[in-house]
């Protein structure tokens, strides 16, 4: 018979993997792709020509999204026994970010709109359709600047119920509290200072939370636990 704990572990490292990969490929892959930082022209044409990616870039947040509104409830799920306070904080930090995150979605969703020839778009010409496409995707990208508070957040209780779960590595708990911190520090850095990501540091300070996510990840969707090693609240 199969360990009930130990099958919410592996639907846990599953809807993590999937929020890791569809977020990868949405975030990552697709922008590399199709958008050239400050070029309205270049930007347009690879959008235009490589439509059907940029769709599927859409369609990889929403499901990214989805999978991370239900990883936070599976994971207290699991964790609750830890410590139900720092459960229910990871919850809400994590889940207050999805509707936000949707929202966001409507400034892709923009330009899907502005490059569809529509009649009533021909009033502007390209120099002016082009800056619009780029007005939303800066403000696409402003979204997600305000996301990464939550996304750093919810590591922090999340980090701690690792660290004293006694069946996920303390390692795996230490570097996701550090990547809190790293999380918050790319948004300060960003806001406050102009040519921040030029300087490397971002690449440094998310580390931590980039190695514990998915090795947490790998560790619930492939090893699991064992109920008998589950430390609860005393």
């Amino acid at each position: 018979m199969i360990n009930p704990n130990k099958r919410t572990a592996r639907i846990a490292g599953l809807l993590y993997l999937i929020v890791v990969l569809s977020g990868i490929f949405s975030l990552m892959y697709v922008p590399g792709k199709l958008i050239v930082t400050g070029d309205g022209s270049a930007t347009v044409k690879n959008i235009i020509a490589a439509e059907t990616l940029f769709r599927l870039g859409i369609l990889s947040s929403f499901i990214c999204y989805t999978a991370f509104l239900l990883l936070p409830l599976v994971l207290c799920q699991l964790l609750k026994p830890v410590h139900k306070t720092a459960a229910i904080l990871m919850v809400v930090l994590a889940i207050v970010s999805v509707p936000i995150s949707f929202v966001n979605m409507f400034q892709k969703l923009a330009v899907l709109t502005l490059i569809s020839k529509a009649e009533y778009l021909q009033i502007f010409d390209m120099g002016q359709l082009q800056a619009q496409v780029l007005l939303h995707l800066d403000y696409y990208n402003n979204g997600i600047k305000v996301l990464t508070i939550f996304w750093g957040l919810w590591l922090l209780p999340f980090g701690y119920l690792v660290f004293k779960s006694g069946f996920l590595p303390k390692i795996l708990g230490i570097l996701l509290m550090i990547g809190c911190f790293g999380y918050l520090i790319n948004f300060t850095g960003n806001f406050l200072f102009t040519g921040y990501r030029e300087t490397g540091i971002s690449r440094w300070v998310s580390l931590p939370a980039s190695i514990a996510e998915i090795g947490t990840c790998l560790w619930l969707l492939i090893i699991g636990i064992h109920s008998k090693n589950l430390k609860t609240d005393k």
